[in-house]
This record gives structure tokens, sequence and C-alpha cells, in this order.
């Protein structure tokens, strides 16, 4: 009798599947939460996206006039985009893992199976998605106002992929060691912000006076920006390789520095 209870138990899931499951069901929850409040998560970028392109593109673009061989409006598509992408996929992951330490749930994940690596990796496909879904919206709002040829499919796609996964990971580490609301706004308000408008997104580098144009070329979303617009364009104000050079370098140390506080519990633990 023992041995027919015993067969028929359930058996326990293996731990690879058990973790396989932890992770996928970071990446719904935080797909439910997007579309939940799409007003809040997709719909703004689209607004924004909308307004710069009636405002930089039709307005001042006329007195631009064409930029690196495009008219002014394809010039800046990809960068409004890229913008988006970036934004969205920060603020995702630091509002979502933020929200689970305020919350107190993120003692949850702590005493699960899911090892600190899978952790992090889950809560970074969210923002990717977010990145990836954002990205889509303005896209089709750039549609509306200007042609957008694509040169290179497979630059566009890792372009978008590697700083989406960058920026996400740096909202993952703003979320661990922010103590309160405040402080999850403070990178993206007097950091994020300055380099995005610093990186490209409306202008070519080129224009800029030689001191201006060193000055930019510390500034990383500037290569992230143009290896996107290389994609689309096929003109670059950096070098290709070493945009995605850039990318991968600050992918590996922003993801080892986040597994790494991770297992040590820093600023979840105290």
């Amino acid at each position: 009798m023992s041995t027919v209870a015993a067969s028929a138990a359930p058996r326990p899931l293996a731990l690879g599947r058990a973790r396989w499951v932890g992770f996928k069901t970071i990446i719904i929850r935080e797909f439910h939460r997007i579309i939940r409040i799409w007003s809040q998560t997709i719909l703004p970028s689209a607004v924004t996206a909308t307004l710069y392109f009636v405002i930089f593109g039709s307005v001042i673009g006329q007195r631009i006039g064409s930029m690196g061989g495009f008219g002014y409006m394809m010039y800046i598509a990809p960068g409004l985009i890229m913008q988006a992408v970036i934004n969205n996929s920060y603020t995702n992951v630091v509002s979502s893992f933020f929200g689970a330490k305020f919350g107190k749930h993120i003692e949850e994940l702590l005493v699960s199976p899911l090892p600190s690596w899978l952790i992090v990796s889950g809560y970074v496909a969210g923002g990717v998605l977010r990145g990836a879904m954002v990205g889509l919206a303005v896209t089709a709002v750039a549609l509306f106002f200007t042609h957008l040829p694509v040169e290179h499919p497979l630059i566009i796609a890792a372009a978008a992929v590697l700083t989406s996964v960058t920026f996400s990971l740096g909202g993952f580490l703003n979320a661990m060691f922010a103590k309160n609301f405040d402080q999850v706004s403070i990178i993206p308000t007097f950091l994020l912000a300055p380099l995005t408008y610093l990186g490209g997104v409306f202008y070519s580098i080129s224009r800029l006076p030689g001191w201006a144009q060193h000055l930019s070329l510390v500034d990383p979303i500037l290569y992230m920006v143009n290896a996107f617009r290389f994609g689309f364009l096929g003109v670059s104000d950096v070098g290709v390789g070493e945009a995605f050079a850039i990318m991968l370098i600050a992918v590996a140390g922003l993801y080892s520095a986040a597994v790494v506080l991770m297992e040590r519990g820093a600023g979840i633990r105290e």
C-alpha cells in the first residue's frame, strides 16, 4: 500500500523547471503590468514623439534643412525611437523592482529557488519587453510623419536589444540602492535626460565645433543612437563596431555588478 501511495504521489518539480517557471512568471507579471497601465507605460511616449515630430520636425526642421544627407524629420526619427526605448527600459525596471522592495514582496523572490542571476534576468527581460513595445509604438508614429528606410535590420534589432538591456540593468541598480521614490527619479532627471538630449538624437555632432565633438564622444548614448540610426539610414557619426563594443562592455559590466550586489543583498536585506 505504501509503495502504491508513494508512486501515486506527485513528483517534485526538477530544479531547472522550477527556475524556468519562476523566470517566466516574472516576465508574465511584467507584461500584465505594462498592459494594465498602458496609458502610463506606452501612450505617453507616443504622444511625446508626436509633439517632437510636430515641433522639431515640421516647424524647426524646415529651417534646419537636411542633415546627414536626409530630411531632418527622417534623420531624427531613429533617435526619437531610441530615446523612447532607453527611457522606458530604465523606468520599467526601476519602478517595478523598487515597488517590490517598497511593497515588501521582494522576500518572496529571495526565498524562492531562483538564483540571483535569474531574478536579474527576469526583470531585465521585462524592461526589454516594454522598450520593444514602446519602440514599436513610436516607430508607428514616425511612419505617420516620414518615410523610414531600413538598411540593416539586424543592426537595428541588435542595437535596440543591447541598449534596452543596458538601461534595464541601470534601472535595476538604481532600484537596489534607492531608499525612497525621490531617489528613484534622481538618475533619470539629472543624468539620463541630459545624456540622451546630448547624445545626437536631434543633431549630427559633425555640426558642432571641434571641442564639442570631442566632448560628445564621452557620451555612451551617442554610440547607441548612432548605431541604431545606421541600421535605418546607413549613416553614423561614430564607428558602428566601436558602438557595439561599448554596448557589449556596458551589458557585461552592469549585469555582473547587478548579480554580485543581488547575491550580497545590497539595498535589500538591510
